[in-house]
């Protein structure tokens, strides 16, 4: 009996290590959201519009 549960917990150990791979790498395919750096364009010290002027 104690045969099978040492065979048990070890197909066990390596299913939840497959199994985590798997998730590994089907969730490298997806693109986290991550932290925008703000355009140039768009920043406070750089607005086109402020130094237009009235002509």
């Amino acid at each position: 009996m104690d045969q099978y549960m040492v065979w048990l917990l070890i197909l066990l150990v390596i299913g939840v290590i497959v199994s985590n791979l798997m998730v590994l790498k089907y969730t490298s395919k997806f693109k986290w959201p991550g932290n925008k750096k703000p355009d140039e364009k768009n920043s406070p010290g750089n607005n086109s519009d402020e130094n237009k002027g009235d002509d």
